[in-house]
């Protein structure tokens, strides 16, 4: 079935299927990425901007 379409394509008709592939895939990986990440990680990275590098929290006065 795919066969059909794929013997009509012209060249500006082939580049949108191309570049449609192309986002197909890199949403699909990055699906892929974010169901793989770690909660811990998630964690980490939402309270990075507000602890210093020893774990404290940061004093926005105390500067």
């Amino acid at each position: 079935m795919f066969k059909q379409f794929t013997e009509h394509i012209s060249g500006a008709q082939g580049y949108l299927l191309f570049s449609l592939g192309i986002f197909l895939v890199f949403f699909i990986v990055v699906a892929i990425l974010l169901f793989r990440l770690r909660k811990q990680h998630v964690d980490h990275m939402r309270n990075l901007p507000l602890k210093d590098s020893y774990g404290e929290p940061l004093n926005p006065y105390n500067l």
